[in-house]
């Protein structure tokens, strides 16, 4: 079986996982090469072309361009209603958000949200988006 090592941890997965059972970082499944894409794409092109369109700078030139959710909203919903888990929801964790709700009288989810509000406006918008952002490749 072949693997590859999760960008965030580092442990090996296997190369068909969309997410590392260790450490919980999602990431998207290398397709196979585009070669229409290939010819529109310079390889020495830099990682970041605009702001939520990135090119692999490997060997083969891949676009990918993600779904589009905002950090910046998604820190200010954590800050502001993460007692009530809106961040969550908004970046698809549905469960979460339930969790949060739950737990909603404890304050303990208020803490949380004000945690993680601060550590997604501190993230990179490449490392926000290789988590929570709904990436496709052509």
């Amino acid at each position: 079986m072949s693997t590859k090592n999760c960008p965030s941890c580092g442990a090996p997965v296997a190369l068909n996982t969309t997410e590392c059972k260790y450490c919980g970082e999602e990431f998207a499944m290398t397709p196979p090469p585009n070669p229409q894409i290939q010819q529109n794409v310079p390889r020495e092109t830099q990682s970041v072309v605009s702001n939520h369109i990135y090119v692999n700078t490997s060997s083969e030139a891949t676009v990918v361009i993600t779904g589009g959710k905002s950090k910046v909203l998604a820190g200010i919903l954590a800050i502001l209603f993460g007692g009530l888990g809106i961040h969550k929801f908004y970046l698809g964790k549905v469960g979460w958000g339930i969790v949060y709700i739950l737990f909603c009288w404890t304050y303990i989810p208020s803490l949380l949200g004000l945690i993680e509000g601060i550590i997604y406006l501190a993230s990179s918008e490449e490392n926000f988006d290789r988590k929570y952002g709904r990436g496709r490749a052509f």
